[in-house]
């Protein structure tokens, strides 16, 4: 009778090779190094990045530059799936109110390749896209391109048709790439987008854009208020056929909060998006404690 260790190896390592790959996006309502001090948004916090492969931050308005080196030091001791590395924009904004887009992300799964922030020359963008490339651990997808928005609520349809103004420059900017992420607070219901106005937007009625938080998905925290704010739109034929789920992520209900408790987090939930692993994830992000089990016996990849 076979050894059954080499069948059990031989699953773990499968179930290595189709781990997912988890990006998303989270509004953090005016993130400070005053906000992060605070045991219980901190605990919060790292407990919603730790969901995540990718994360970009939204209203990061810390102008002394620490709360970001803070918040990934309680990361890194709370998550042992890290190490995790952040890639921040500079201040961005019109006037004396400014934020920064902060990418979160594991260092071991993901690196950045390329980043910029869009050049608004016409001064369309209230705080402009600050772009980024990621390597992938996938050979069917080894590269995507992160481009992420917070829209002003008085502008919101004319910058989210700029946005595609900003794919066509991330396309022209780095050889036609077309596997392409848009994410963020784009204020895109309620008040400030009517259903109408959605259905004309450029993203909207171009076929090769998959708005994947569904209209009517609440990304909202006030039980008052019932808006699908924040978004996720996948563009690229590689891209769309990974997606395995997206939605909200409800923290106050996953962590038992109070609206009270969750609102001194951010009023809004955040939003994610899945991609399926497959046999193209490499050998190299096999979980470690697979990997010491292959040393320790000797049995090689079927790769």
């Amino acid at each position: 009778m076979p050894s059954p260790v080499p069948t059990l190896l031989f699953i773990l390592l499968l179930a290595g090779l189709t781990s997912a790959f988890r990006i998303c996006a989270f509004n953090a309502q005016r993130l400070t190094v005053a906000k992060v001090a605070k045991v219980h948004i901190m605990e919060t916090m790292v407990k919603i990045l730790a969901r995540c492969d990718i994360t970009v931050l939204q209203e990061v308005v810390d102008t002394s530059g620490d709360a970001i080196p803070l918040l990934l030091r309680d990361l890194n001791r709370f998550d042992d799936s890290g190490p995790y590395s952040f890639l921040s924009s500079p201040l961005l904004g019109r006037s004396t109110y400014m934020e920064k887009y902060v990418y979160v992300y594991r260092s071991h799964k993901t690196q950045v390749l390329n980043a910029y922030v869009y050049d608004d020359k016409m001064d369309v963008f209230a705080r402009e896209p600050f772009v980024a490339q990621f390597s992938l651990p996938s050979k069917v997808l080894p590269k995507l391109a992160l481009v992420p928005l917070h829209t002003t609520p008085k502008d919101v349809a004319t910058e989210l048709d700029a946005l595609y103004i900003v794919f066509l420059n991330v396309s022209q900017q780095w050889q036609n790439e077309v596997n392409v992420i848009l994410l963020g607070d784009f204020n895109a219901d309620c008040s400030s987008l009517s259903k109408k106005r959605q259905g004309e937007l450029v993203l909207r009625t171009n076929p090769g854009f998959l708005w994947v938080i569904p209209d009517g998905e609440d990304t909202t925290v006030r039980d008052s208020t019932y808006c699908t704010y924040d978004r996720i739109v996948v563009h690229g034929e590689h891209c769309q056929g990974l997606v395995k789920w997206a939605a909200a992520f409800k923290f106050p209900q996953s962590f038992q909060l109070t609206e009270a408790e969750a609102l001194n987090i951010s009023d809004h939930y955040p939003v994610e998006v899945e991609l399926n692993g497959s046999p193209g994830w490499p050998l190299a992000y096999i979980p470690v404690n697979v990997a010491m089990l292959l040393l320790l016996t000797g049995l090689e990849s079927p790769l």
